[in-house]
């Protein structure tokens, strides 16, 4: 590769800036310029999106901050189109930027399409704008006494779930999920859970598939209409459509498919991380959070500089290592796992899981500032003997 070799990244999410910084530490003196794109230029923690649905206000970080210091340039800016063949993006719909190694990081968002009336009866926490919109409303419904539904009882529905009931005692809240909240983890973890829903005063829903949000209820589709008056969506994601429709390999969720370098199958100077990835492992496929989409980035960056100093890449190897489930300000609970996310016997409960899960949710920006300096690992476990060998 040559001194003036250009990377793009678009998506400034936790992984793509991450990528960026780390990028910038490991090619410095190459001549390599950086360039990340993003819509916005402020950094949205995404794991914290529940706590402004519950009305609290969080620390507003910048992205030009978070690279000062770097030489990664920043443009703000939607993209808009991708162009594999002539190595170039469009953003805005005008402004174009070429690249020689593209780093895809555009991740994904709440998908609302496949149950009639989510999109536009329902609330999402993709951005602080819909966190917000969902606090004001919850507002005026918990004044009112009225029910908030939590759609999906998945980690992110379980802590807007409990977070919101914490703030709002007045407000009724109904958690409706297929699977039983909780249900990856081991029985005294689960437990722990299903305590602090009853605590709250949350209601359960189990078993139970939407069929139609309306304005005031949900249909269910044994008939019942349970009552909303505030109903937030969190079950189901939706890629990007910009990969497929740039002709880039996709798999049937419009990720890119990569190989074991996670670089794409069919434009290898594409590099996918984080929910824009179809990662399979020998024990599996990852799923998008943040735990492995950070090893993702950290691996990309890494990657890309052995290429850039003419070096072969490496396979990527990662094992999960836990599941840290926020249940309002005071309780947490922590399921440790093993590398394929199946219960370990270890969980930590209560105020050391409360510690535990704030140091998580803050490890990000941390990382960001100290990788400016070093090569800080968010890899915790490689996978074990499994990932030693690659996926063919």
């Amino acid at each position: 590769m040559s001194s003036d070799h250009r990377i793009v990244v678009v998506g400034g999410g936790y992984t793509g800036v991450f990528s960026a910084i780390r990028l910038a530490r490991r090619t410095r003196r190459t001549g390599v310029s950086i360039t990340l794109v993003n819509p916005s230029g402020r950094f949205v923690e995404r794991l914290r999106m529940h706590q402004i649905a519950a009305g609290q206000e969080l620390a507003d970080h910048r992205i030009p901050d978070l690279l000062d210091g770097t030489g990664v340039s920043f443009v703000e800016g939607t993209v808009t189109a991708v162009d594999p063949e002539a190595r170039r993006v469009t953003v805005d719909g005008a402004e174009t930027l070429a690249y020689d190694t593209l780093v895809y990081a555009l991740g994904s968002s709440t998908d609302t399409g496949r149950v009639p009336g989510a999109d536009t009866h329902a609330f999402t926490l993709d951005s602080p704008r819909t966190a917000g919109l969902l606090a004001a409303r919850l507002t005026e419904v918990a004044a009112s006494g009225g029910t908030l539904t939590v759609c999906g009882g998945g980690l992110t529905g379980v802590e807007a779930a409990t977070e919101i009931a914490e703030s709002h005692p007045g407000l009724h809240v109904t958690l409706i999920s297929l699977d039983e909240p909780g249900s990856m983890m081991g029985a005294k973890a689960r437990a722990h859970l299903h305590g602090a829903l009853d605590r709250l005063g949350i209601t359960r829903e189990t078993g139970a598939r939407v069929t139609k949000v309306l304005p005031d209820a949900v249909e269910l589709a044994d008939g019942r209409l349970v009552r909303s008056d505030a109903c937030l969506w969190t079950t189901g994601v939706k890629a990007s459509p910009l990969a497929a429709d740039a002709g880039i390999t996709t798999d049937d969720r419009g990720l890119i498919v990569v190989d074991a370098t996670l670089r794409s199958v069919s434009h290898p100077e594409v590099h996918a991380i984080g929910d824009a990835a179809a990662v399979r492992l020998a024990w599996g496929r990852l799923h998008g959070t943040c735990q492995s989409g950070l090893p993702t980035a950290q691996h990309t960056a890494d990657t890309i500089a052995r290429l850039v100093r003419g070096k072969a890449a490496k396979p990527f190897r990662f094992g999960y290592f836990h599941q840290p489930v926020s249940l309002g300000r005071r309780d947490a609970v922590i399921q440790f796992t093993k590398a394929d996310e199946t219960p370990r016997g270890m969980h930590l409960t209560g105020r050391s899981a409360v510690v535990y899960k704030e140091l998580v949710s803050g490890s990000p920006l941390k990382t960001y500032r100290f990788s400016k300096r070093m090569n800080v690992s968010t890899i915790v476990s490689k996978g074990g003997r499994a990932t030693r060998r690659p996926v063919a």
